[in-house]
């Protein structure tokens, strides 16, 4: 009889549809990723991991089936991978410089002849250059000096927060709370710089590959749905996750509602995410040493088709 039962649970497994497992990468150090945490946790009915790394990931590994980073990171893999697809963009950030007063900083122009801390050919170097040159500053009236980020006191030796603190750079610029840890490091020493002139613009994207595949869609369509009920809540009542988002990246709640307002948490594709690319890929082509993509290459990164469908399956 045995045989017959082995045959039966072989068959039994073979009309068993294996389970649909979604896949996001995402840079799990920066706050900007935590959305997709409570959309995962509190809005997502069907299996699925985050793991740690971020667009690059949707080209190294096939398992992968959503990738988040800045706009910067998604132009740069774009070049060499016309098959992905930015679907939504999670959080848009508005960078702010912090500088030490000491050093004679009471105004943008006084950082010419300064060291910036910023991490090159990102988003955080190109919002320095970017928010300099409205004041008539070049890259060669200023320094960028490379570090590490920190997301909670005590930060490392190599950080920025702590390299602003001893001298060993004048000013910081770039996303949270790097610039936060770096204003409390200085106290009434720092002076902190506003400003509306450039905004990361931090995306979910996907590969045509799997858009196509009427099953990974719907996945995907599913988890996109989520993320817009959790960013509602991130926008409309903080408190009620604030607490497991800095857990999340391994911060302090205070600390993440202090650099709140300067994140504006929103699902949606911005209608000028195509202008802002075509102007940031010629500081990225200029970086990686290739020719700036055109306007109409551009314009195929950009998939508004399944952001449509995820507001209609959240009821928005």
């Amino acid at each position: 009889m045995h045989p017959p039962q082995v045959f039966g649970a072989a068959l039994l497994l073979l009309a068993t549809p294996a389970l649909a497992v979604l896949k996001v990468a995402s840079n799990l150090e920066v706050l900007e990723w935590t959305p997709e945490l409570i959309a995962k946790e509190d809005y997502y009915n069907e299996t699925m991991s985050i793991v740690n790394g971020g667009i690059p990931s949707l080209s190294s590994d096939p398992s992968v089936d959503l990738g988040a980073n800045s706009e910067t990171q998604l132009l740069r893999q774009y070049a060499t991978h016309k098959n992905l697809r930015t679907v939504l963009t999670t959080a848009e950030v508005y960078y702010r410089i912090v500088a030490s007063k000491k050093k004679g900083i009471a105004k943008l122009e006084d950082l010419k002849g300064k060291r910036i801390g910023a991490f090159p050919s990102t988003s955080s170097e190109y919002f320095v250059q970017t928010l300099l040159a409205t004041v008539g500053l070049t890259t060669s009236d200023y320094t960028i000096v490379a570090g590490g980020a920190c997301l909670k006191e005590p930060c490392g030796s190599g950080t920025f927060p702590a390299m602003l603190k001893r001298g060993a750079i004048d000013a910081i610029g770039m996303w949270e709370p790097s610039v936060q840890l770096g204003a409390e490091a200085l106290g009434d020493d720092a002076i902190v710089f506003e400003q509306t002139i450039y905004r990361e613009i931090y995306n979910l994207a996907t590969t045509a590959e799997k858009l196509a595949d009427p099953a990974k869609r719907r996945e995907i369509v599913a988890f996109v749905a989520a993320l817009v009920k959790a960013e509602d809540v991130f926008r409309t009542d903080p408190d009620k996750v604030v607490e497991r988002a800095a857990a999340a990246v391994k911060t302090n709640a205070t600390l993440f509602k202090e650099v709140w307002p300067v994140h504006r948490w929103t699902a949606r594709n911005p209608l000028d995410i195509v202008d802002v690319m075509l102007e940031e890929d010629k500081y990225v082509a200029r970086a990686d040493r290739r020719t700036a993509m055109s306007r109409d290459v551009l314009e195929t990164l950009v998939d508004r088709t399944l952001l449509a469908d995820a507001l209609q399956l959240a009821g928005k």
